[in-house]
C-alpha cells in the first residue's frame, strides 16, 4: 500500500471512530471537503500542513495518520512534505501522559514554513544535524546550528526556516494524550482516548 492510500485509510478510520462526517471534519480543520474526500480515497498527495490541520482537529498527533515506523535497518519510508519541511516518522512512543513522535526532517534552503497551532500542550524540539535552522513562534524564533537544539511550544503558530542552506535534523513532537482540538471558529473540542 502506498503512502497516499495508507494515510487515507487511517484518516477515514479515525474520522469514523469519532463519528464525524466529512463536512464536520472539514469545518473543524478548515480543509476543503473535496480535498478531504480525495485524501481519504488515496487520490491526493497529503501535505504536511494539511495533515497537521486534520490531526489537530481530531485531537491527535501527526503520527496517528502516518505509517508505523520501520524497524532499524529497513529503508526509510517516503516523507511527507510541506512548503519547506519534509518529515519522515522514525519512532512513536506513547505513555499515559503523552505521545512523542520522532521525525527525521529536512528544511529546504531559503524556504519558510508556517505551521498552525497543534493540539493544546504540544511542544517541539529540534536537534540540528547540519545547517542552521530558524524555528519557533513568529517574532520569537530560535536559531540553532549543528549540534544545537531549539525548543518551543507548538500549540501556537510557529515557523521553520533555513536561511543559509539546507538543514537536516531530528524533530521531537510531544503531544498530550486526550488534548483538545480547535475548530474553524476557534471553538475547542475535547477528545479523550476511546472517544
Amino acid at each position: 500500500m502506498g503512502l497516499n492510500e495508507d494515510v487515507g485509510r487511517r484518516l477515514r478510520a479515525l474520522r469514523r471512530e469519532r463519528d464525524l462526517s466529512l463536512s464536520e471534519l472539514s469545518r473543524r480543520s478548515r480543509v476543503g471537503k473535496g480535498t478531504l474526500s480525495e485524501l481519504e480515497s488515496g487520490a491526493r498527495n497529503p501535505t504536511l500542513e494539511t495533515l497537521y490541520a486534520l490531526t489537530t482537529a481530531l485531537g491527535l498527533p501527526l503520527s496517528a495518520v502516518l505509517s508505523d515506523p520501520l524497524p532499524p535497518g529497513d529503508p526509510a519510508p517516503p516523507g511527507v512534505s510541506g512548503s519547506a519541511v519534509t518529515a519522515v516518522l522514525l519512532e512513536r512512543h506513547e505513555d499515559e501522559a503523552a505521545v512523542t513522535d520522532v521525525f527525521r526532517v529536512s528544511i529546504r534552503a531559503g524556504a519558510v514554513q508556517e505551521s498552525e497551532a497543534h493540539v493544546p500542550g504540544t511542544q517541539e524540539s529540534l536537534m540540528v544535524l547540519t545547517g542552521t535552522a530558524v524555528v519557533g513562534p513568529p517574532g520569537d524564533t530560535r536559531t540553532a546550528g549543528p549540534g544545537a537544539c531549539a525548543h518551543w511550544r507548538a500549540d501556537a503558530p510557529h515557523v521553520y526556516g533555513a536561511p543559509d542552506g539546507d538543514v537536516e535534523g531530528v524533530l521531537f513532537v510531544r503531544s498530550p494524550v486526550g488534548g483538545a482540538s480547535v475548530g474553524a471558529a476557534g471553538q475547542r473540542f475535547t477528545t479523550r482516548p476511546g472517544d
